[in-house]
């Protein structure tokens, strides 16, 4: 009787860690760099605030009209029941506010965003109102500040507007705009090396050998990282020999924040990258309860962080996006970015599951009919079938000890447009 040794099928296997406790494990040895640099506005979308933002003045910086319509003094406003004429002395347009004393029974023609003069308290909009050469009639159904955007309304001078850690967003951009900011200081960029190990592999552009297979993974990656954040250096294919690589980490590690390798992780004859790995620094873990991805190595050359992904090309984007992407967050000091939901949707066919470990199949959400949310899977799911990522919407994630998916059951999704 021939005895198995461990495997990816075993779920009992030594040193095998849950996905949330790989995730604990990282994000306890990232520290965030603390660096920074003083950007134009205009470069600044996708990038980290490192300091916070306090409003120099309000915004906006003067009362004005909401409306298109006519300003009054809310003295002039009839009693119940009754009209009254009021005479137009002029007008008011953005940018060129009317500036003249009014005198009881007189209102002015005002355009929206336009400065209310002081003493008008109530702008009416033009359809609520008759309307003649020089005059309005009005009535009384209206009320004190009604269609008046009060100073500081949107933004009051003083308070915090953008704290630091914000990742900002075009809105963000728009706000920091409005108070005249033309350069603002923000963390610094990532510098991440990329590289794939395995003799197999062939770059783009070459002849493809029997046996051989072209690099997908660091041209994966290097799309996922391309961010306004992040520089990314292309180490391509590295020789898949120990001395080689514990060279090229050892290098890396002095020029970089953080190493991504591909391959070479598991358990192998061939697989060097976790022995050099653990000649030049420490290894946390290489074993995750996690399909596809399980021979996932997380650890240091010297102080930079590195991450070894499997070589198979899903399970690189799965770990990626559920490992890596929450380190370089965390090692940019982005502390509030937008929010990537997880929500509920009904599967609409059966999934095998086994309870054990977390997997994560690639799945494409819709809507019913009747506006409720579903999910199919991609088909085939073998962690070396990159167009089940390719024909994918979302990431179907079967938790640790859930157990097989009948058609109908709700399953957990989660959109790829809140991770890419």
């Amino acid at each position: 009787m021939i005895k198995n040794q461990a495997n990816c099928s075993d779920l009992n296997e030594p040193d095998l860690i849950t996905v949330t406790t790989a995730l604990k494990k990282i994000l306890s040895q990232i520290k965030p760099l603390h660096q920074h640099q003083r950007i134009n506005l205009e470069q600044a979308r996708g990038r980290t605030l490192s300091q916070s933002i306090i409003a120099p003045f309000n915004v906006p910086p003067h009362r004005n009209s909401a409306v298109d319509g006519y300003a009054i003094n809310s003295t002039d406003l009839p009693k119940p029941d009754h009209l009254v004429e009021l005479s137009i002395a002029g007008c008011a347009y953005a940018g060129q506010p009317f500036t003249d004393a009014l005198a009881p029974g007189e209102c002015i023609r005002i355009m929206t965003g336009a400065p209310v003069p002081e003493g008008l308290t109530i702008v009416i909009m033009q359809e609520q109102v008759e309307h003649f050469e020089n005059h309005i009639r009005i009535d009384h159904n209206h009320r004190l500040h009604q269609n008046i955007r009060q100073a500081g309304e949107d933004i009051a001078q003083g308070s915090p507007v953008l704290l630091a850690g914000k990742l900002l967003t075009p809105a963000d951009i728009g706000v920091l705009a409005s108070l005249g900011l033309t350069e603002i200081n923000v963390n610094r960029k990532l510098r991440i090396a990329i590289a794939s190990t395995g003799d197999e592999l062939h770059s783009l552009g070459s002849e493809l050998p029997h046996g051989g297979i072209y690099d997908s993974n660091t041209h994966t990656l290097q799309a996922s990282l391309d961010r306004p954040d992040i520089t990314v250096v292309n180490l391509g294919i590295l020789d898949d020999n120990p001395a080689s690589l514990q060279h090229c980490f050892e290098e890396s590690a002095q020029h970089y924040d953080l190493i991504i390798s591909t391959g070479g992780v598991s358990v192998g004859d061939a697989d060097h990258t976790r022995e050099a790995l653990r000649a030049l620094g420490t290894v946390e873990f290489w074993k995750v309860a996690i399909k596809p991805g399980r021979p996932l190595a997380f650890g240091c050359v010297n102080k930079t962080p590195f991450f070894g992904l499997p070589g198979n090309p899903v399970a690189v984007l799965v770990t990626f996006y559920q490992f890596v992407l929450p380190a370089i967050d965390q090692l940019i000091g982005i502390t509030d970015r937008p929010v990537c939901p997880t929500f509920t949707a009904i599967s609409t066919e059966a999934i095998r599951k086994r309870p054990g470990r977390t997997e994560i199949q690639r799945g494409i959400i819709s809507q019913d009919p009747n506006g409720h949310w579903q999910v199919k899977t991609t088909g085939q799911q073998g962690s070396g079938i990159l167009r089940s990522m390719s024909l994918a919407n979302a990431f179907i994630i079967l938790a640790h000890n859930q157990g097989p998916v009948s058609a109908g059951d709700p399953v957990t999704v989660q959109p790829f447009s809140g991770l890419l």
